[in-house]
């Protein structure tokens, strides 16, 4: 990407800014955004969170230094040495140390021989077996408990020790001045392993399907055809999405050839995912089922920042080892120092090392060349042969540019590039080094690739032919670094005294956190994107949680099918689940959630995900005709009863509820799906365009119910003049349940009119039939169930405090406010200052209370004739709900037009809670981070990624969550405050590579769920206590209800309430599952090979995610939580009507078995009986072959 360099020091210079999320992470994926596998975290950047001038794109903010802006290695566990055997070990040290030294040698003579000279090119040698270390499995008793890992640096020890000075280091702007003595090599040379690459962006300044057909598939081709002219050529490749569509349009000799590169091991697939960041799973499955082949080495270099659950995703699915790169300038300073940027990645509650995986962090500021050969960019850049004359892409800016290498000058630039890999290697521990080659969309002509390859490889020729220089360079692929070092690391101990490290690999320190807030320089943190393009976001969680949906109803179809006839409609569905799959995965994209691409590009993702969600919900609404027994089976041409009860008129609408036409006499079905794993009981609501309507169920039943008037954001016509109907429905576990709202069916009462009162300064609001309205007259509102009381300011029609039925109380004092950013864009939050409150005395409230709903509504005044928010608070009544519990609050926010640019809209929650200004967010929807302000580090750099949840914590135990349906961004800038961004308009570009601001806001609700709770038992404290801890039980139901809501199809057309059909309803479920096993997944990975597939190979897929939950709060997460996981699940009674023949424990990608190997406890026998343990924090993936009961 070209970068603005006028206001860079001359010394470092890129011509890419970068970006990245967790889902994310869904995520994302983020990233942040980063998703999960099989569709149920949320990746943002991943969670979860980037180019080159010229020709090829690119995203690099120069360095601050710059001028531009811009052999399987087992994994075992070990066990921890009780504090006797500690004590008895240091008292007999020595004489341990002789006795052990004497047995390894004589074991190594006699396992080896007499050791002989070292002398081989870059020896593979086959690493000595570690002895195995046999782990029991987890006992019951303790299964609510979760330990803390053990490791040698947390990035909370690194915040903490670091000044966040930004010293000028010289050359290498934000290190130092590197230098080495010269006989660091004397006893184990330097091997360089220099890796070709292409980063290759499914979207950003151009749509995905634009890249391809201008650089990716010439790229793709260039790649084959140079690399099959010499052997000793390496390359890498990403992103699937992009290697896909070139497989179809590539003739059957150049699959050949690419194949033939892959199994020679010059060409190797590194993570493999759709996109870079993503879950993994529909680009892993591709890739093994096209090609066969099962990647091992993940490869995220251009994510805007890292979570820690990646790390465990990719453990999970059989990755050994991970590449970083955009992590904070000074933590990498600070790990380089230490000589740490190569290190093993545990998670913060594993206390037996089953989720620990190798990572290296790159060292500099961007994956370019300059950045990559060393610490002086200068020098390095003088070694990008594709910035020669005659190619494309911009000449070094440092003034020095490349030269074409001879036989005259070999010897001076060989010593020079030398040098660089030298002082690089001086960061590391080993004398192994990485040196990627590559950028943005790099190698797109067989000129460009021949440049570098040619070039290189005289230099590599000197350097080996050259004993003196005690090193060997040349091409390499991510698999030859990581063999090398293991190897390495095996021959030679690179521990350091006391260090823990890890028993898979040792020679390296453990680390936990996660790598959040990014900063690429000075204080130019990457926060913005958290909440860049919330509308698309949200849009991303809805089809997310639509396509799990649809996954199930699939995988139920099918097991229930008992001929081929009926597997015709759902198998004729497989193209277009397989493309959803693909449209969500294509978003994960760490410029695509994150929201930081070109509008046309935003609106090509838009375009795709809304597609898709049409798709899914059309085959929904024919599928639930199948399982309700309706229809036995079912054409996908064939028109459907039902309608989904939400629909999209456009790619950038918000959904909009059909009405419901409650004519006299007639009555209209509506069908929810439950896409959880437990009962839900849950009051729900339909649009209608009558009051006078009655609830039935479906045994047609009489069900309490009430109505309200809808509303909406308009200054002058609050009243829409349709009506809302509530009535509380009860779902069984990823069931169906039918009800029916009619008119005139006697015997039964209408739906009760809520009462309203109004409050306005303007003119008076008319008030709507039929309801009973008065004049709120005093200065504060009060709205209460039978576990909350709210009271509201109404003059600012904002929340003051929340009495609960305990007797305790808190201020929880809502403020909405604007931070005026003239310097933030799509990826920066810069603001100018604090935010400002908007809301002034005298704007319009609306209370309405009815028997299972109560709710204000505030269209508060603002210095704008139109305001930019308006905002619903909802308490619910309703016995055996969770919503009981819970303060819904939404907000309607529209940030259109001139007057709100570079204004960023927050909602801020002043508390009583003295937090200390700690809080905890999660990261991708499935594991909370600690939190912590740092006065050293500006607001922008305070501030974090927020997918799902956050929340604080007072001395005493009490808490307050904020739950919410998509990624946003969150802060707790003073004690007792949790501010929450809600959107963001901007102007300017931020330097980063996109070269446009952030303008296309859309209209868009945001939908929080707030918790209020008191612990029932001693808690830790959060300021002592500085491992992150989890939300109780009832909050990860509130979590798993917001985040996975109930799908209401309406019939499109009524029936006479004379004519009763049958009662009907889908129970799949033998009975509810425990109230911490959430199911992530249930479906049949290969559609479109369903009946090719023998019977007796398991075709479904079922992903069980065992929460942690903090017990020091309500143990039976209150309402209808029956059990817990105290004891196995079997899996063969699971469910009704269906066999369950066999089940075998996978990989979450589905690509490996052995259970051991992905650090599993031992589950291969349990699960081949039925019976699964899973440990808290755990998510299993099993194989399952389901047959309807005979």
């Amino acid at each position: 990407m070209r970068i603005n360099r006028e206001h860079i020091p001359l010394q470092q210079t890129n011509q890419k800014d970068h970006k990245n999320i967790s889902t994310t992470e869904r995520l994302l994926s983020p990233s942040l955004v980063q998703r999960q596998p099989g569709h149920g975290l949320f990746l943002h950047p991943p969670w979860r969170r980037r180019v080159d001038p010229l020709s090829p794109p690119h995203r690099h903010p120069a360095p601050p230094s710059s001028p531009n802006p811009k052999s399987k290695h087992p994994r075992k566990p070990r066990k921890r040495t009780p504090a006797a055997l500690r004590d008895f070990f240091f008292a007999n040290f020595f004489a341990i140390g002789l006795s052990l030294s004497l047995l390894l040698f004589l074991a190594v003579v006699f396992r080896y021989g007499i050791p002989k000279p070292f002398a081989s090119h870059f020896p593979h040698r086959v690493p000595r077996p570690r002895k195995p270390i046999h782990r029991k499995p987890p006992v019951l008793v303790d299964r609510d408990v979760v330990l803390g890992a053990d490791v040698d640096l947390t990035t909370k020890d690194l915040y903490d020790k670091i000044k966040f000075s930004d010293v000028d280091g010289g050359p290498w702007k934000q290190g130092w001045r590197v230098s080495y003595k010269g006989n660091e090599w004397d006893s184990e040379k330097l091997k360089v392993f220099v890796v070709p690459h292409s980063h290759n962006d499914p979207g950003w300044k151009l749509t995905v399907e634009e890249y391809y057909d201008r650089q990716s598939r010439h790229i793709l081709d260039t790649i084959v055809e140079t690399l099959s002219k010499d052997l000793r050529r390496k390359f890498i490749w990403e992103e699937m999405s992009y290697l896909e569509r070139w497989w179809r349009d590539a003739s059957e000799s150049k699959r050949e050839s690419f194949i033939n590169l892959v199994n020679n091991g010059q060409l190797e697939i590194v993570g493999g995912g759709w996109v870079m960041n993503d879950e993994m799973m529909e680009g892993n499955t591709w890739l093994n089922d096209t090609i066969g082949v099962v990647p091992k080495n993940s490869w995220a270099i251009d994510p805007f920042g890292y979570s820690s659950t990646m790390a465990y995703l990719l453990r999970r699915m059989g990755f050994e080892n991970m590449l970083i790169q955009r992590t904070h300038y000074e933590l990498k300073k600070e790990l380089a120092l230490q000589k740490n940027l190569e290190y093993i990645w545990r998670q913060s509650w594993d206390a037996k090392e089953t989720t620990d995986i190798f990572v290296h962090m790159m060292p500099f500021y961007s994956y370019d060349v300059p950045h990559t050969c060393g610490p002086e960019p200068a020098v390095c850049c003088q070694f990008d042969f594709a910035r020669m004359r005659g190619f494309v892409y911009e000449l070094c800016p440092w003034g020095e540019h490349p030269v074409e290498t001879n036989q005259e000058n070999v010897e001076e630039r060989a010593l020079k590039l030398l040098d660089q890999y030298k002082k690089k290697s001086t960061l590391y521990r080993t004398n192994t080094l990485l040196v990627p080659l590559g950028d943005d969309f790099r190698y797109i002509s067989i000129d460009e690739a021949e440049a570098q390859f040619r070039n290189y490889q005289m230099l590599f020729d000197y350097i080996n032919s050259n004993p003196r220089l005690n090193a060997e360079a040349k091409f390499g692929t991510l698999d030859d670094y990581f063999r090398t070092l293991r190897e390495e690391a095996d021959r030679i101990n690179y521990s350091r005294p006391g260090e823990v490290g890890s028993a898979q690999l040792g020679g390296f320190p453990s680390l936990s956190g996660d790598f959040f807030t990014y900063a690429d320089r000075q204080q130019d943190y990457w926060s913005g994107y958290y909440v860049s393009r919330p509308f698309f976001k949200a849009v991303d969680r809805v089809l997310e949680h639509t396509l799990r949906a649809t996954e199930m109803m699939m995988a139920f179809l099918l097991g229930y099918c008992q001929r081929s006839s009926c597997e015709k409609f759902p198998i004729g569905f497989s193209y277009k689940l397989t493309a959803a799959r693909r449209n969500l995965a294509l978003f994960q994209h760490h410029d695509g959630v994150t929201g930081t691409a070109k509008d046309h590009v935003v609106e090509d993702y838009g375009i795709r995900m809304h597609t898709s969600l049409q798709d899914l919900q059309i085959f929904m609404s024919k599928a639930i005709e199948v399982l309700l027994g309706i229809r036995h089976e079912k054409s996908d041409q064939n028109p459907g009863q039902f309608e989904p009860a939400q629909v999209r008129s456009k790619y950038d609408a918000q959904p909009v509820h059909k009405t419901i036409s409650a004519h006299e006499g007639t009555a209209q079905s509506v069908v929810l799906f439950n896409p959880l794993e437990q009962t839900r009981d849950e009051v729900v609501m339909a649009i209608v365009d009558r009051s006078d309507v009655t609830v039935l169920d479906s045994n047609w039943t009489c069900v309490k119910s009430q109505v309200s008037p809808e509303l909406q954001h308009h200054k002058s016509k609050i009243f829409t003049g349709r009506h809302r109907v509530h009535w509380k429905a009860s779902v069984p576990p990823l069931g169906l349940q039918v009800y029916y709202i009619a008119n005139g069916f006697v015997g039964c009462e209408n739906a009760k009119p809520a009462k309203l009162r109004i409050f306005t300064k303007a003119k008076d609001v008319p008030c709507p039939t039929p309801y009973a309205c008065s004049k709120l007259e005093d200065d504060t509102a009060v709205i209460r169930n039978r576990h909350h009381t709210l009271t509201f300011n109404v003059d600012h029609g904002l929340l003051q405090k929340i009495s609960r039925d305990d007797g305790s109380q808190n201020d929880i004092g809502e403020e909405i406010g604007m931070y005026s950013s003239s310097e933030s864009g799509a990826y920066l939050f810069k603001p100018n200052g604090d935010a400002e409150p908007i809301v002034k005395t005298g704007g319009q409230l609306v209370v309405s209370e009815g028997p299972l709903m109560q709710e204000v509504f505030s269209y508060p005044k603002t210095a704008w004739d139109k305001s930019p928010i308006s905002h619903s608070t909802r308490i619910y009544n309703g016995d055996s709900t969770i919503q009981e519990f819970l303060i819904e609050k939404e907000y309607h926010v529209e940030l259109l037009g001139g007057e709100f640019n570079n204004r960023e809209v927050i909602v801020r929650y002043k508390t009583d809670f003295d937090n200390k200004r700690i809080f905890y967010s999660d990261l991708n929807g499935f594991q909370m981070s600690r939190r912590e302000t740092y006065d050293k580090i500006p607001l922008q750099g305070n501030y974090y990624p927020m997918p799902s949840l956050a929340f604080m914590q007072a001395p005493n135990g009490h808490r307050f969550s904020v739950h919410s349906r998509q990624s946003l961004g969150v802060a707790s800038l003073k004690k007792g405050w949790l501010e929450i961004m809600l959107d963001r308009r901007l102007v300017r570009d931020d330097g980063r590579g996109l070269g446009q601001g952030v303008m296309d806001n859309r209209p868009m609700n945001v939908i929080f769920h707030i918790l209020l709770e008191s612990n029932i038992s001693s808690t830790s404290n959060p300021v002592s206590n500085t491992r992150p801890l989890s939300p109780s039980l009832l909050s990860n139901r509130v979590g798993a209800r917001l985040n996975y809501p109930l799908h209401a199809f309406v019939a499109k057309k009524p029936e006479e309430v004379s004519v009763q059909p049958p009662p009907r309803s889908f129970s799949p479920l033998a009975s509810s599952l425990p109230c911490d096993l959430h199911i992530v997944s249930f479906k049949v990975p290969r559609p479109a090979k369903y009946s090719q597939q023998p019977a007796e190979d398991p075709r479904f897929v079922l992903i069980l995610q065992r929460w942690h939950w903090d017990s020091s709060y309500c143990r039976k997460g209150r309402a209808q939580c029956l059990s817990v996981v105290d004891e196995p699940i079997n899996l063969f009674d699971m469910f009704k009507g269906l066999a369950v023949l066999n089940a075998r424990a996978t990989s979450l990608n589905l690509l490996h078995e052995d259970t051991e190997m992905l650090g599993y406890t031992d589950q291969g026998d349990a699960a081949q009986e039925g019976h699964v343990l899973i440990s808290p924090m755990e998510i299993q993936a099993y194989k399952l072959e389901v047959r309807p009961h005979k």
